[in-house]
């Protein structure tokens, strides 16, 4: 490999890894975990997951409740 070729490779390993712990931790907080696990696999899937809206009782859905009562006080 040339070193254009580690530098392409480690700089999408670097951004699959923001997107792990970023993206994925949002869609599973929102309540997709069948799209954060597939995912995994197919990436794409953790910014859908990411954007829809979250699942009633989810914990991004009650934390986002919390602020705002907090913040109707």
């Amino acid at each position: 490999m040339t070193i254009l070729d580690w530098f392409f490779t480690s700089l999408l390993i670097m951004v699959y890894l923001v997107c792990l712990f970023t993206v994925c931790l949002l869609t599973f907080r929102k309540g997709y975990v069948a799209l954060g696990i597939i995912g995994i696999f197919i990436p794409f899937l953790w910014l859908i997951g990411a954007i829809l809206p979250a699942k009633r009782g989810s914990q991004y859905e009650t934390a986002e409740r919390m602020h705002l009562q907090a913040q109707m006080q």
